[in-house]
């Protein structure tokens, strides 16, 4: 059980990539961490080797977000264990992108169900652990891009929307206890899937490049320590939206 004085950060998708950054820089904050993971058992593994060996604390939970019974099981074990949850990042982001006309509804229904009821389910859990002054962060592409008509990856873009508004939701309605709720929208990352060349990326990005991980872990801690600010969604994008 972790002590009052004890941060916990819960991450989900934390064990690749940026969920994976998000919690190696939360760490070094002072964070003890928590993340959830699906399938990435070796960077599970290696994640909490890396955490521990610069002094932090660390462990992983398998579960599948999509699943509201096994979420309610991996908070149910953060409840007995931690006891606490000062942070929640919802980092999971599936983006599989197919043509709107082709979108099978199975990938439509994973989607959903991992971006969007997933989130909303370590919310629901996350926010009984919650001390007041607690914060939710979630990740994904969201605000205009979100509506705009998007004919590739159109599943994705509305899990994302959703999140928004449930973001701006929850901000409002856990106000009063001065728990905050926020949205961070990266553009093209240098890990994207979609990435365009080096020598292209300037039409679709103004700043000219893509953005890095260190970029959006930046717009985290941003909001971490910036106590007045709820509700929003911040793109960390080069302009990609504009």
């Amino acid at each position: 059980m972790s002590t009052p004085e004890t941060r916990v950060a819960v991450v989900t998708g934390g064990a690749r990539r940026l969920g994976r950054h998000l919690c190696l820089t939360l760490a070094s904050r002072g964070y003890d961490i928590v993340f959830l993971y699906r399938s990435s058992d070796e960077d599970a593994r290696t994640l909490i080797q890396e955490i521990g060996d610069t002094g932090g604390k660390a462990r992983a939970l398998k579960v599948d977000i999509s699943l509201k019974d096994r979420v309610a099981d991996a908070f149910a074990d953060i409840a007995r264990n931690e006891g606490r949850v000062d942070l929640l990042i919802n980092n999971v982001g599936n983006y599989n992108p197919q043509d709107v006309t082709q979108l099978d509804p199975d990938v439509w229904d994973a989607t959903i169900s991992s971006n969007l009821n997933g989130a909303y389910y370590c919310c629901y859990h996350a926010l009984k652990l919650m001390p007041d002054a607690g914060s939710i962060i979630s990740i994904g592409m969201a605000g205009l891009e979100g509506i705009r008509a998007n004919t590739r990856g159109a599943d994705y873009f509305v899990s994302k929307t959703g999140l928004l508004v449930l973001t701006r939701a929850l901000a409002k309605g856990y106000a009063a206890r001065h728990i905050r709720v926020n949205m961070v929208s990266p553009g093209q990352l240098d890990n994207s899937v979609d990435l365009p060349p080096p020598d292209e990326i300037g039409r679709w990005v103004p700043l000219g490049r893509s953005g890095t991980l260190d970029d959006i872990a930046q717009a985290v801690l941003y909001l971490l320590d910036a106590t007045y600010v709820t509700g929003v969604n911040i793109d960390v994008a080069g302009g990609y939206r504009l």
